[in-house]
């Protein structure tokens, strides 16, 4: 990235900025499980606290996808200063993908030894910001993929859609037991990730003194064997970076999966 680009767009992505990296995003359903027709609420926040609203997550890269591969039915979107909130109806039997794929740029830069960081969704606006004297400038492609799944009846196939950092689920993630093992594959692009790391969180991190939290780690055809120790909701992550950018300002891609999953009990 030559030097004149380095120096363009740096003030209005500090006002959009995230929150430093302890914080997570995530959605969470009322419900992931229902026998009868129905709405369902989701919440997606950005918090310190796993599953505790700090502030409101935009909505604006929606997508919920019914059993049939067509856009179910939202309404009563709303974003609010802790948290955004939406409704899905759920009146057809299977599996519904709840997801928030939101593309966007990160700038990194120093400024008298100072690290600095913006994001924004323009590459161009983020560079034609950036102070005369930034130092050490990297932009970076990113891709988050915020997801959650809600089921009416029985499970149906949720199919990967090929694009960026997403998990094929050969476990159903509506059929999850505290004591089993589910086993999922990572994929980048729809193909397999080896040793990517996901980090993974059990709810209510408020009543404990600890996260609780533990990896695990891709195998060389991208398969995770997680073992869910009890029941409740939990927070997954995974991450990884490349040079595959769709943008030739870009120094790199960096991909994240952020996902939300209910373990029943035995």
């Amino acid at each position: 990235m030559n030097i004149t680009l380095k120096r363009i767009g740096m003030l209005s992505l500090l006002a959009m900025a995230l929150p430093a990296q302890a914080h997570k995003l995530w959605l969470l359903p009322s419900h992931t499980s229902v026998s009868e027709p129905q709405w369902v609420t989701v919440d997606a926040s950005i918090s310190n606290e796993i599953f505790g609203v700090e502030r409101a997550y935009p909505l604006d890269n929606l997508e919920v996808t019914g059993p049939d591969g067509k856009a179910a039915t939202v309404e009563n979107r709303l974003e609010g200063h802790r948290r955004s909130v939406f409704d899905v109806k759920l009146n057809k039997p299977g599996s519904y993908r709840i997801a928030v794929a939101r593309p966007g740029y990160l700038l990194m830069y120093q400024v008298d030894g100072e690290r600095k960081r913006a994001r924004g969704m323009d590459a161009d606006k983020l560079l034609a910001q950036l102070p005369d004297n930034a130092s050490d400038v990297t932009l970076s492609e990113v891709h988050n993929r915020l997801e959650t799944v809600v089921t009416l009846g029985a499970p149906t196939a949720i199919r990967p859609t090929g694009k960026g950092m997403e998990l094929e689920m050969l476990t159903h993630p509506n059929d999850l037991y505290a004591g089993e093992t589910a086993q999922w594959r990572l994929l980048v692009d729809g193909e397999p990730a080896s040793d990517v790391e996901m980090e993974l969180v059990p709810g209510g991190t408020r009543y404990r003194d600890s996260q609780d939290n533990w990896i695990v780690t891709s195998d060389d055809k991208g398969m995770l064997s997680i073992t869910w120790p009890q029941a409740g909701r939990y927070y997954l992550e995974a991450a990884s970076s490349d040079d595959k950018v769709s943008n030739k300002k870009a120094d790199q891609r960096r991909l994240q999966y952020l996902g939300t999953v209910e373990v029943l009990p035995m």
